[in-house]
């Protein structure tokens, strides 16, 4: 059964870092096209960042320059790293992962504040 498997969540400050992750399980991670989508409270889901098999990634505009996109096929796991974390980046963090279906991770949340 796949599965793909959130972590990292938390609090942090405005201006800090976080890193969150994604562990999936079952064959052919490395053949996935994945990403990070994120809800805030009472918006809708966003595209936050998009990662390609061949390691093309995609960025949403309010997250360019702050938030980095990298997997390792080695451990199954794709990172989210997040700088200069702003209160509007509060949300819940979903992995996602496509190839033929698609698959949710049950979301890490991020909450940023001080």
């Amino acid at each position: 059964q796949v599965q793909f498997v959130e972590s990292g969540g938390g609090v942090v400050q405005p201006g800090g870092s976080l890193t969150v992750s994604c562990v999936g399980s079952g064959p052919g991670f490395d053949k996935y096209l994945m990403g990070w989508y994120r809800q805030a409270p009472g918006k809708q889901y966003e595209l936050v960042a998009s990662i390609s098999p061949g390691g093309n990634t995609n960025f949403g505009g309010s997250v360019t320059d702050r938030f980095s996109i990298s997997r390792d096929n080695a451990k199954n796991t794709l990172y989210l790293q997040m700088n200069d974390l702003k209160p509007e980046d509060t949300a819940v963090y979903y992995c996602y992962a496509s190839y033929f279906k698609s698959y949710w991770g049950q979301g890490t949340r991020v909450t940023v504040s001080s």
